[in-house]
């Protein structure tokens, strides 16, 4: 690739990095109040993903052979106790997933 074709990718990705961040404040303002679809995103779309990611998480687990599911249900049951306990995301994330490597290990 020559030299002028890695600058224009570069600017390319510049542009367009600087254009998803300013996007927002393009097209709702810098106001008090944030505009109704962005209340409602911010309320309603986090709550979806964690959703989607534990049923993509769960999809290929078979509950009728082997161990049944059981480290998948443990981690998921110490991810969710951690997350009470604690209210720390990365805590409960990362306990979750060296609990699960462990249990996996062990069964």
């Amino acid at each position: 690739m020559s030299d002028l074709k890695i600058v224009a990718c570069i600017a390319l990705i510049a542009v367009i990095t600087f254009g998803t961040r300013a996007l927002p404040f393009i097209l709702f303002g810098r106001g008090d109040s944030p505009a109704p679809i962005v209340l409602f995103v911010g309320k309603y779309l986090p709550p979806a993903l964690i959703s989607a990611i534990i049923i993509y998480c769960y999809k290929d687990v078979d509950f009728l052979t082997g161990t049944h599911g059981l480290p998948e249900l443990a981690a998921a049951f110490c991810v969710v106790l951690l997350h009470l306990r604690f209210k720390n995301t990365m805590l409960s994330i990362f306990a979750g997933t060296v609990f699960y490597m462990v249990v996996l290990r062990l069964c």
